[in-house]
C-alpha cells in the first residue's frame, strides 16, 4: 500500500478529532506490526505527517499530534477548542456590554434603522470618516471593509501584484502569511531588532507591510529615530508600507508619519469580536487601487457595521471602551511577569500577548504538543516565521481567559518549561 494513502487516513482522524492534539502516535515498529507493514514504509508515513505539518516528531520521544497547524488558508482563524485559549487575542471587559447596548439605542429607531439597513459604498458615510480621522489622524483618504484583515489583503492587493514580493518582518502576523498566498504574493523576510523593522533589504520588494508599535508577536516598538529612519528607505527605494495599527488602540506611540504609508486599523480588538470594521487610509494616488481591490474582492463594510461603529467612535463610548483594555492589559502582563519571572521573555506591558523565548532542552512543537495535553492552546513561533529560520519560542496571547484561569494556566506551563520534555509524558 502507498505510503500516503495510509498518510491520508490518520489525517483524516486528525481532521475528524478521533485523533486529539498533542496525543501520541503508535511507536513505529508497533505500527508496523499492527498494520502488518514493513519498518522503513511506517517511517515514511510519520515523515509524510510531520511534512503536512500535521505531526511533530522528537528523537528518543515519538511522534504528537501537532496542537494546530499552519495552515496558509486559515492560520489562527477559529478558536481553540482546548479549555485555556491562549492562542487567540480578543480583550473583552466586563464594562463594555452595558456601554455598547447604551450607545446602541438610537439605532433602533426604525427610521434610523431604516437608513443603516441600505447599501453603502466603499468609501462610507461622512460620520464614519469623521470617525476614522479620529482614529489614524492623517490627510488620507479612507476606505472600509468587513474586518482588519479584509483591510490587510486590500492594501496587498493594491500595493502588490501578483507574483510580485512584499517585504515583511522576519517574525510577522501570521494571517499575512495566509493572505499573500492567496493572493500569489511572495514574502521576503526582512530583519528584526529590539525595536521592530530594521530598515534594510528593501531593494526588490514592491511594499512592505511592518507593523511599528507593539508588535506581533515580539511586542517591540519603534524609537523615534528609528521611525525616522523607516520613512527615509521608503522614501529612497521609492515604495509603500503598509501600516498595521490594530494593535494603535493600547499606546499612545505616533503614526509614522510618511506620505507613503497606507495605514490600516480595525474595531474588533478595540471595541468587541462581534463588531468587526477594517478602515485603510490610503494616499490620494493610491486610494483608488484600494477602491478597487476592495469592490474586487467583495471586502466592502456593511453599512449597519459601519454607523454602529462610527457612533461609537463619535460619541466617546469607544474611548471609554479601550481605556478600561488598557487597564486590563497592564494586569494580565502583571501577573504574567510575576509567574513567568526568570524565563527568557519578550513583552511590552501595554500589550495582549508576550513572546517566550523557550529553555533548552525544550523545543516549541513539543512545548505546544505538550501544553495541548494539559489543555492549554499556545501558538509557535513557526506561525509567525517567514523564511527558514524559527525561533525556539511561543506567543502567549494573554486577552482570553479569566484572570484566575490565566494565572493558573501560566503557572502550569511555567512548571512544564522547568521540567525535561521527556519527564512529562
Amino acid at each position: 500500500m502507498d505510503f500516503r494513502v495510509i498518510a491520508d487516513r490518520i489525517a483524516s482522524d486528525i481532521a475528524s478529532g478521533v485523533l486529539r492534539p498533542g496525543e501520541k502516535l503508535l511507536p513505529q515498529r508497533t505500527f508496523a506490526r499492527r498494520h502488518n507493514l514493513a519498518p522503513s514504509t511506517v517511517a515514511r508515513v510519520y515523515g509524510e505527517l510531520v511534512r503536512r505539518g500535521l505531526a511533530v516528531g522528537e528523537v528518543g520521544r515519538g511522534t504528537f499530534i501537532r496542537a494546530a497547524t499552519d495552515s496558509p488558508e486559515l492560520p489562527l482563524a477559529e478558536p481553540a477548542t482546548l479549555q485555556v485559549d491562549l492562542e487567540l487575542n480578543f480583550p473583552v471587559v466586563p464594562q463594555q456590554t452595558a456601554l455598547i447596548s447604551t450607545a446602541l439605542n438610537r439605532m433602533l429607531r426604525p427610521d434610523v434603522l431604516a437608513t443603516s439597513l441600505s447599501p453603502v459604498g466603499v468609501t462610507g458615510t461622512p460620520q464614519a470618516r469623521l470617525a476614522a480621522s479620529h482614529l489614524i489622524p492623517l490627510d488620507r483618504r479612507f476606505v472600509f471593509t468587513g474586518n482588519g484583515r479584509q483591510a490587510i489583503a486590500a492594501a496587498i492587493a493594491a500595493l502588490v501584484p501578483a507574483g510580485e514580493r512584499l517585504g515583511v518582518e522576519r517574525l510577522t502576523y501570521s494571517v499575512v502569511k495566509g493572505i499573500a498566498a492567496r493572493l500569489g504574493v511572495q514574502l521576503v523576510p526582512l530583519p528584526v531588532d529590539d525595536e521592530g523593522l530594521v530598515p534594510q533589504g528593501f531593494d526588490g520588494v514592491r511594499a512592505v507591510y511592518l507593523q511599528p508599535a507593539l508588535h506581533n508577536p515580539l511586542g517591540a516598538s519603534m524609537s523615534r529615530s528609528r521611525r525616522a529612519a523607516v520613512v527615509s528607505a521608503l522614501q529612497d527605494n521609492g515604495i509603500y508600507a503598509i501600516e498595521d495599527r490594530v494593535n494603535s488602540f493600547l499606546h499612545d506611540e505616533p503614526l509614522l508619519d510618511s506620505p507613503r504609508t497606507v495605514v490600516v486599523d480595525s474595531l474588533s480588538k478595540r471595541v468587541a469580536p462581534g463588531l468587526t470594521l477594517g478602515i485603510v487610509a490610503a494616499p490620494a494616488e493610491v486610494a483608488d487601487r484600494v477602491v478597487t481591490a476592495v469592490r474586487s474582492g467583495g471586502w466592502a463594510a456593511q453599512r449597519f457595521a459601519l454607523d454602529a461603529a462610527a457612533g461609537l467612535v463619535n460619541d466617546g463610548t469607544v474611548a471609554s471602551i479601550v481605556a478600561l483594555k488598557r487597564q486590563d492589559a497592564a494586569t494580565r502582563q502583571a501577573i504574567a511577569g510575576r509567574v513567568l519571572d526568570g524565563f527568557t521573555v519578550r513583552r511590552d506591558v501595554r500589550a495582549y500577548h508576550l513572546w517566550w523565548e523557550l529553555p533548552d532542552p525544550w523545543r516549541a512543537e513539543t512545548f505546544v504538543a505538550a501544553a495541548a495535553r494539559r489543555g492549554i492552546a499556545v501558538t509557535p513561533a513557526a506561525a509567525f516565521a517567514v523564511g527558514s529560520r524559527t525561533p525556539n519560542a511561543v506567543r502567549l496571547a494573554l486577552a482570553s481567559p479569566p484572570l484566575e484561569l490565566l494565572e493558573s494556566a501560566l503557572t502550569m506551563l511555567a512548571s512544564l518549561a522547568r521540567s525535561a520534555p521527556d519527564a512529562v509524558d
